[in-house]
């Protein structure tokens, strides 16, 4: 049951148990306090009657009639309400004389239960005295029904006052928690928003200052969400436009290429069963037909070449990570030998994984298309590393850090990323890294996190 409360049911059941046991446990010390209280007024009160009789009966036989004047003495004594005196072997009516001076104050009368707790038996005491050498006694028998009306009545007003306070204390705790907790049902309507894909769900913060940060953070986090969802629906936009670019590319160069080179590989084709089919055969126009095939199809494997390793790098799965890119760089030098190369990548890099090793080789690739094309440098820094995963990055595995500098003439102040770069940044961002772009003085420096793979 108690799992199914809520939290602020929870609360103020708690709160109502602790004042209600507070309460209850006051009320329990005044009961017990209760007897002590009454036995030390008997104690008081005899003895001060004790003392009373012994100093009024000191000079009784001295009287003309000392046992007229004893039953005098004794009948004055019966206006007292806290102790009864007669003499030994005679009875009083002190129950009747007790109702009497109770009879005005029924109401404080306390129960019988209580009376049979605080004082379960009368206390009485004999005080000897002596007529005429004749030995008598007095008994004083103590009735303390006003000290447990007066402690009954104590108890009764605790009881009420302790209640009331209790009450108000409980209805401005209940209103205090009902205001604090207030937001919890506007966070969990904002939450079940975001779930459903509104993420534009906002709360407005409010009750206690650990609620209203909850509430500010969770505005934070929808907002977060909604930007990430808006970028992950960019980028998407953006990997299926490059894909219709690169594709318009290949079919460009298919068309303008490899066209021309299947029209004339069809006429020298074409040429040579012409040739055959003649009755005088010329061995130098068969071998110059001949020739003219080799060549295009010579030109076609590089252009077949030349697409593929658009499509996928020739030897990066065969040889790995650092084979296809030393044979890229050979491939760099040989055509720019003016400018120097340095590559460093560290043997503590480790495996990578299929789709990191074909990320790195891409950045590597577009970073050096870009440095021979626009830069102008005479010098080329490529590093690879290691890295640790920066904070906020997903996933659990260690990153790789690409990073090509060159020493060319920079960027200019309104210049945009091409759109190799930005397929790049695309292409990394979905991977869960991260690349930049920073130009300067000398030169520009790219620079990329891509995390390490399943292998």
């Amino acid at each position: 049951m108690w799992q199914k409360l809520s939290l602020r049911a929870r609360i103020n059941l708690l709160l109502a148990l602790v004042l209600t046991l507070g309460l209850a446990i006051n009320i329990a010390r005044l009961v017990l306090e209760a007897a002590p209280r009454v036995q030390a007024e008997d104690q008081s009160v005899i003895r001060l009657a004790r003392e009373f009789i012994e100093t009024i009966v000191a000079g009784l036989n001295e009287a003309p009639d000392p046992d007229a004047r004893l039953n005098r003495i004794v009948q004055d004594l019966s206006r007292l309400r806290h102790v009864s005196i007669a003499r030994q072997g005679t009875t009083t009516d002190t129950s009747r004389r007790t109702d009497r001076a109770g009879d005005n104050d029924d109401a404080r009368s306390p129960p019988a239960w209580f009376v049979a707790l605080v004082h379960p038996e009368k206390t009485a005491v004999s005080v000897p005295i002596s007529i005429h050498g004749k030995p008598e006694s007095l008994v004083i028998t103590s009735h303390p029904n006003d000290e447990m009306a007066e402690i009954w009545d104590g108890i009764v007003t605790q009881l009420a006052v302790g209640s009331a306070i209790a009450v108000a204390l409980f209805l401005i705790t209940m209103m205090v928690v009902s205001r604090a907790l207030a937001p919890l049902g506007a966070l969990s309507q904002a939450m079940t928003n975001i779930e459903a894909g509104f993420y534009d769900a906002r709360v407005e913060p409010g009750g206690a200052p650990e609620l209203a940060a909850i509430c500010s953070k969770l505005n934070h986090l929808a907002g977060a969400l909604g930007d990430a969802v808006e970028e992950k629906r960019r980028l998407a936009e953006r990997a299926v436009s490059l894909q219709d670019l690169e594709r318009k590319e290949i079919a460009r160069e298919l068309h303008d290429e490899l066209g021309p080179y299947l029209f004339a590989l069809r006429a020298h084709a074409g040429a040579l069963m012409r040739l055959s089919d003649a009755r005088e055969s010329s061995a130098d126009a068969l071998r110059k037909h001949g020739g003219a095939i080799l060549e295009q199809v010579n030109a076609l494997q590089q252009f077949n070449r030349r697409i593929l390793e658009r499509l996928r790098p020739v030897g990066l799965a065969e040889l790995g990570l650092r084979e296809a890119l030393a044979a890229l760089l050979r491939l760099w030098g040989e055509s720019h030998p003016g400018v120097a190369i340095e590559t460093t990548i560290s043997h503590s890099l480790g495996k990578t994984g299929e789709t990191a090793d074909l990320t790195i080789y891409r950045i590597v690739q577009e970073a050096l298309t870009n440095v021979f094309r626009h830069a102008g440098a005479t010098s080329v820094n490529i590093t690879i590393e290691p890295a640790e995963r920066p904070a906020g990055m997903r996933g659990n595995r260690g990153c790789a850090l690409v990073r090509v500098r060159d020493n060319g003439r920079g960027l200019g102040p309104d210049h945009r990323l091409g759109h190799g770069l930005t397929g790049m940044r695309e292409r990394i961002l979905a991977l869960g890294g991260m690349l930049t772009v920073v130009s300067g003085d000398g030169g520009v420096t790219v620079e990329a996190l891509v995390p390490k793979g399943q292998h």
